[in-house]
Order: structure tokens, then sequence, then C-alpha cells
């Protein structure tokens, strides 16, 4: 099967051109956000699914969410109703015929790759098909090869839905027996209204939405954060408390590196609560433990790390965003100006180097020091 995408009208096109029109899709799939043409081409697919489906598309975007309430659909037996016991059970993350399979460790291993193989093998439990969702997988490196004839031909019910950030070279052949979706980044105006339709106030919404760079787990958080503004704000006073000493360097370094705690606190009640209820559904399927219990803690210690990284990339585009509305500033001097312009290439190299691991204290207050003397 040739690559699919999306165009610009929404219409899943191939390398033979149109495929499909569209259906009425499946009143499950309206829980997908901000994504129209997504919605329009899961719905097209909900009574006959192909055997693969790759969702593409950056971190935040509404993939996993989407994998749900798609799995949701082709397990439901009146085509994915969204009000049945079967409809529930996958969106609450307990039905036995939908599975998420996370990686362990920083890639996807072989190992890994073996045990999806094996899972595609089960026979369905409760539907007439199972779905596996295979997550992170623009981190699949050396394992694409033993997953490649698993995903090309699987069992006739088995539908593998394969999610990923961005399409790594490793998953090129993966991709070409997949159809493929694109996930947009979420624009503000869905994130809001998201929010909203959860019971957030409609300010509180906007400026969680606004301060969300496109990712709707993000906003989610910070909606539930009345601190977060106030982190912003510190975060854009930098150039004012900027005095020249070291010891105020260390002092705004060890605040705003205290700041994403904040945020960790409201992510560990939703972690929690997540695990609470694969616990309740493990105990009414008369399991001693829950089955994958590991790999999701697992994954909340990436999401944890995720936040952090996160919380400091959005409070240094703060800070870059502080330095540019002063560079913005008519009749500046030419040597005023070079040097708003030195401060924010230092704070977007430093941003870059986040996704190193760096020791964030000591990236942290070397930027602060480059900066001090800026403004």
């Amino acid at each position: 099967m040739g690559t699919a995408a999306i165009s610009r009208e929404g219409e899943l096109t191939t390398a033979a051109g149109p495929n499909r029109s569209a259906r009425s899709r499946a009143p499950v799939l309206d829980r997908i956000v901000g994504q129209p043409r997504v919605r329009a081409v899961l719905g097209s697919f909900v009574t006959s699914p192909v055997h693969a489906f790759l969702f593409v598309g950056p971190a935040g975007s509404g993939k996993r969410e989407a994998a749900r309430v798609f799995a949701a659909a082709l397990v439901c037996p009146n085509g994915g109703c969204g009000e049945c016991p079967s409809c529930r059970d996958v969106i609450a993350g307990r039905h036995p015929d939908v599975l998420f399979v996370e990686r362990h460790g920083a890639s996807i291993l072989v190992d890994e790759a073996r045990e999806v193989t094996q899972l595609a093998q089960r026979t369905p439990r409760l539907a007439s098909r199972q779905v596996l969702v295979l997550t992170d997988f623009h981190l699949v490196d050396r394992a694409a090869p033993a997953l490649l004839k698993t995903i090309e031909e699987p069992p006739a019910t088995t539908v593998i839905i394969v999610l990923a950030d961005a399409r790594a070279p490793a998953l090129v052949t993966i991709a070409s027996r997949c159809v493929e979706v694109e996930f947009p980044p979420l624009d503000v105006e869905s994130i809001a209204a998201a929010l909203c339709a959860s019971g957030a106030a409609a300010e509180v919404a906007l400026a969680a939405a606004s301060a969300a760079n496109g990712r709707l787990d993000r906003a989610r958080l910070l909606v539930e954060d009345p601190g977060f503004a106030v982190r912003e704000a510190r975060w854009r006073a930098v150039p004012e408390r900027l005095d020249g000493t070291g010891a105020t360097v260390a002092l705004l370094a060890a605040e705003l590196l205290a700041a994403p705690d904040e945020l960790l606190v409201v992510l560990a009640e939703h972690q929690a609560a997540e695990l609470a209820s694969a616990d309740a559904a493990a105990e009414l399927e008369g399991e001693r433990r829950t089955p994958g219990r590991k790999a999701i803690e697992d994954r909340h210690r990436r999401e944890q790390r995720q936040v952090r990284t996160d919380e400091l990339r959005a409070g240094l585009a703060t800070l870059a965003s502080a330095y540019r509305s002063r560079l913005a500033t008519e009749n500046l001097p030419a040597r005023r100006a070079a040097s708003l312009v030195a401060a924010c290439e230092e704070i977007d190299a430093a941003a870059a180097r986040l996704s190193r691991n760096p020791n964030e204290s000591l990236l942290l207050q070397a930027l602060l020091v480059r900066l001090d003397g800026s403004i």
C-alpha cells in the first residue's frame, strides 16, 4: 500500500489518487479536538479499516487521544456510538482489545518490537478485532526491520495504529505500509474551546491556550494551575532584575528552576488518577497485578521530564519576547539594538540545548551571566 496523506481539503489521497468518499463519521470521533480533517478521514475508515495507520504530528497535537477514540470506534458494536460499554471502556483505558504499547527506554528496542509481533497474533477477547497503538515510533531506530512484516501483514483481526512525532529516517519503510494521517499543531481557539468544554472559565482557558504553544496536553495542565501567569511574569521580569551581581544571577536561576515543580504537582494528580483507573480495571478482570503497570510508570516519568523541559523552554520563550519587545523600540541606537539581538540569540541557543539534557542550573546561570548588562 502506498503512503497516504491528508490533502488541504481534508480528503484522503494516495499515490493512486483520492481514496474513499466521505461517510458519516462515528459520534465518538467528536472527542478529537481541533482536527476536523483528521476526524473526517478516520470516520471514512470506521466500517472497513485498513491494517495499519500512521498518525504523525508534534507532541500535544492530539495523536494519542485520537488513537484511543478511533480504537473505540473500531471495536464498538454500534460503529463508534461513544455511549455503549465498549466505547466507555476504551475511553477509560480498560478494554481488553485495545492495547497501548509503551517503550521502556530511550528508544524502541528489538525485543519490544518482537513483543508487538506476539501481541498482534492474539485473538480478540470481546470485539471482532483488536487494536494495537504503538507509541513514540519516531524513536523506532534499529527495531524497525523487526516490525515491518507485522505492520505490513498483521492478522485480519488486528489493526495497528503507529504514533510518531516526526517522520524519522528509520520510520520511512514502516510509513510506506500505513495510511498516514497528519496532525498539525492545534490553534489557540481550538485549545481554548476544548478547555471551556471541560469547565474552564473562558478567560483562563484563553490564557492557558495562548501559553501552551499548540499543545493540548500542556494547556490542560496549565488551566488547572493558577500559578502559571505568575511564572510567566517572573520570566518576563528577568531583564529588570539583573543588576550585575552574581548573587542575583544565582537567586534568579534558583527561582526559575523551581517554577516547573508547581506544574508537576498538577501532572502528578493526573497520573495518579490514571494508575488508579488501571488498577481498578485489573481488579475487575480478576488480575492480581495491573498489566503493563511498569510501562505506565515509565511513561509517567518521561512525561514528568518532558513537562519540566517544556516549562523551561516556555519560560525562555517568554524571556526572549521580553528582549524582542525592547528591540522593537523606535530610534534605538545601533549598539543597543545589536546587544538585544545577541541576547535573543543566546536565549534561543539555551532553549535548543535543553533537548540534550544539560545541567539545567549551570545552563541557566551561564545564560543569565551573559544576559546581564544587555538591558
